[in-house]
């Protein structure tokens, strides 16, 4: 399935096209078992040379200003009956009227669909509006993943924080410790006994 820029760089052509006056514009939405190269023909016409030529000039000005796109080739512009710009992703086809009726493109590929602008251009705001629904739904789910992961951090914060009280509570527990003036007195009447003991 072609991307969506791929899609909004034809509406943009095709756009380009109708402000230059280009008669019967269509895109054909290629069989892709058939057509390995390109997603699209745009295919347009001109009532002569010089129309071509700036229908051309207006489309590869366009898609160079408003994406920064240029055409991989351009063949035909010298001429001006069948004027060529290769997109990749789609083929601009801009011809004379003759022409076009000669060659008959839109005859040749039986298995190509024709669509209007307006149906791509429906087509593509429905899939920019899908993506942005999931984008969204993506970032809520990464903000609560977020606060999950934060208040997890805190609870394992409170408790290493809990620990070190436990710890000191142990010792405190372990041996009670003497008080000085106690122990003054104790050694004060072991000497004293010690003395008599002597004195006997």
């Amino acid at each position: 399935m072609p991307s969506i820029e791929s899609n909004q760089l034809l509406l943009a052509a095709a756009a380009a096209a109708e402000d230059k006056k280009a008669e019967d514009i269509r895109i054909l939405a290629l069989d892709p078992a058939e057509s390995g190269l390109t997603d699209y023909f745009l295919i347009c016409n001109g009532t002569n040379d010089r129309q071509n030529v700036a229908i051309t000039d207006e489309i590869e000005l366009r898609l160079k200003r408003e994406f920064g796109v240029y055409p991989n080739s351009v063949e035909g512009r010298r001429q001006g009956e069948w004027i060529l710009m290769d997109y990749v992703d789609f083929i601009v086809h801009v011809f004379s009227a003759e022409k076009r009726a000669f060659y008959g493109l839109e005859r040749l590929r039986k298995s190509a669909t024709t669509i209007s602008v307006a149906e791509l251009d429906a087509e593509v705001s429905a899939r920019i509006k899908q993506s942005r629904a999931k984008k969204t739904t993506k970032a809520a789910s990464q903000k609560k993943t977020a606060a999950v992961t934060k208040s997890t951090a805190v609870v394992k914060k409170a408790a290493a924080k809990a620990v070190p009280v436990k710890a000191a509570a142990k010792k405190v527990v372990g041996k009670p410790a003497v008080p000085a003036k106690t122990a003054k007195k104790v050694s004060a009447k072991k000497s004293a006994t010690a003395k008599k003991a002597r004195t006997k």
